[in-house]
């Protein structure tokens, strides 16, 4: 579709950002700056910025383990993003939450969420609440293949479907939960169409496809903000890393023609070129917007340097509600 220079940049160093922010987020933990799991968003940076630049800053999302990406493309702060990363008291969550649990209400980034499928039912509730509002804002809830295998996946599409809430189900299928593949876990591969059985549209789109995703999302909201209920998308794609790193990376499982073929289908690349051809952007242009990004994230690392450690007095502050 045709979206004007403005969107394109936008997109354009929004998935730049994402992809940096993780390959910077892999390079500190292994140097022993950054502490708990990483799990890189690297390679699927088209489907939260194709879905989000959909949104408004009132409209909600739900994020996953994987999380980094969806809290950029919604407009999260990279420098509280990486204090919390370096567990520091100026993370979203004063440093004690991590990578797996960054929030931001402001932008309507409910968090990302250590539970595979825990972000479903977290997104109904959030999808009643804005019908309950109505000012048409709507919901968007990530989640992963692996998490299409839980009992939460079938119940929050049935009640979805049975109220007509106002959410547009995202699952990111990268072929693999954790180191299984989606066809040993799945009697077919596609995720799309368990939708029949719930009375929702089911729409399968490239997932490393900018402008394909922006194009289907961009259907799902509209009906979605009219009042039509639900949609199931389902973006095919691929992480290019491991599924999660910890103190060292772990051993590659996956075959490595298939790693190769997917990289060749590189989202940034694609879109990169997609504007180079058509004039909307320059190689110069496309440098710059690099240098920023690069600036950006040495300002947001040296940030959470510089932002102390909690204090262990504090150690039980802000963990219950009364």
């Amino acid at each position: 579709m045709a979206l004007d220079k403005p969107q394109v940049v936008q997109m354009l160093r929004t998935m730049i950002l994402i992809r940096e922010f993780d390959e910077r987020a892999i390079q500190l933990r292994v140097a022993g700056k950054i502490y708990g799991a990483v799990h890189p968003y690297v390679g699927q940076e088209a489907i939260a910025v194709g879905v989000c630049s959909n949104l408004t800053v009132s409209d909600r999302v739900t994020s996953t383990h994987r999380g980094h990406g969806h809290c950029i493309a919604k407009g999260a702060d990279i420098r509280r993003m990486m204090a919390e990363l370096f567990g520091r008291v100026d993370g979203y969550c004063k440093g004690k939450g991590g990578s797996m649990h960054i929030a931001d209400f402001a932008v309507g980034m409910l968090g990302a969420n250590g539970i595979v499928g825990g972000g479903l039912p977290i997104a109904c509730g959030a999808a009643l609440a804005a019908q309950l509002e109505g000012k048409g804002d709507v919901t968007v809830c990530f989640f992963g293949d692996g998490a299409a295998a839980e009992g939460e996946f079938h119940e929050a599409l049935n009640i979805a479907s049975v109220w007509k809430l106002p959410i547009v189900f995202v699952c990111e299928n990268n072929q693999y939960a954790a180191n299984n593949a989606v066809a040993v876990q799945h009697p077919g591969v596609d995720i799309a169409a368990h939708a029949g059985a719930y009375h929702m549209p089911g729409v399968i789109v490239d997932g490393n496809d900018v402008l394909e995703v922006h194009t289907a999302t961009g259907e799902a909201v509209v009906r979605a903000r009219r009042g039509d209920g639900p949609s199931l998308l389902e973006c095919k794609t691929y992480r290019w890393h491991f599924h999660a790193m910890r103190n060292t990376p772990p051993a590659e499982t996956r075959a490595s023609d298939e790693i190769l073929s997917w990289k060749a289908r590189d989202p940034i690349a694609r879109l990169e070129q997609h504007g180079l051809e058509r004039g909307v952007l320059s190689a110069a242009e496309i440098g710059t917007i690099r240098e920023r990004v690069k600036s950006d994230l040495e300002a947001a690392v040296a940030f959470a340097e510089q932002s102390p450690f909690p204090d262990p007095k504090d150690l039980l502050v802000d963990m219950f509600a009364d």
